[in-house]
């Protein structure tokens, strides 16, 4: 079991890949389909399937496509479309982003779409890591009322990133939780944890399964969970 201050949330790009986050021991579970383009809204049998497993925290990814962050006014009607339908299924929260073309937090579509989540768990995803001035998009991030910001502190891996992540921390305090992802694996979570004060970590928990395919792994996952004790 975890310490109190430790969270694991397993990035879940498969029905196969939620049953292992379960089964290893994950408290939350952000579901996703294609993780090849980074992430995009999963299917409603993913999302039914993940909220059937007791005790499993559920976020779902809104986005509708890979690329960028700056949607048109269609795609951001298909992203409150998205987080009604989560809502409607008992989703506990849902992972959301967009920005403007200048590389700056979308605030009016943003809006949107935590208006539209209507109290539900909203995590600002790594679109916040293309952001031009990060201390300001944190700012603009918490008055939205996010509850959390995932990141690899605008790096290519979260390890990379520890500096930038340990001041994200320390600004935000107790405002907003600010949950390293990227690159996150057994062998340095406990020290990206350790290192930037962060309370919760993003993984995919993966390996090459006997099919060939990388995904998300129940032992993975445990070994994570045994190095942040």
């Amino acid at each position: 079991m975890f310490t109190e201050s430790k969270t694991l949330e397993v990035c879940a790009g498969s029905v196969e890949a939620v049953r292992a986050a379960y089964e290893g021991g994950a408290r939350r579970v952000e579901v996703c389909s294609a993780l090849s383009e980074d992430g995009l809204t999963p299917s409603v049998g993913m999302i039914r399937y993940a909220l059937s497993l007791v005790g499993l925290g559920v976020h779902v990814l809104i986005r509708p496509r890979g690329g960028n962050f700056v949607y048109s006014e269609a795609e951001v009607e298909s992203m409150l479309c998205d987080i009604s339908a989560c809502r409607s299924m008992g989703a506990h929260g849902v992972v959301i982003g967009a920005l403007t073309p200048s590389g700056d937090i979308d605030l009016p579509v943003c809006r949107r779409l935590v208006e539209r989540a209507e109290g539900m768990n909203v995590t600002f995803h790594r679109a916040f890591d293309v952001c031009r001035s990060p201390f300001e998009a944190l700012e603009q991030i918490i008055g939205l009322g996010c509850s959390r910001l995932l990141t690899s502190g605008q790096a290519p891996t979260a390890e990379q990133g520890i500096p930038m992540l340990r001041e994200l921390v320390r600004r935000a305090g107790e405002r907003i939780v600010v949950m390293p992802g990227a690159g996150v694996n057994p062998a340095n979570a406990a020290r990206i944890t350790r290192e930037t004060g962060a309370v919760e970590i993003h993984s995919s928990a993966r390996s090459i399964q006997p099919n060939g395919r990388l995904e998300t792994d129940a032992a993975v996952v445990r070994h994570i969970i045994t190095n942040l004790q």
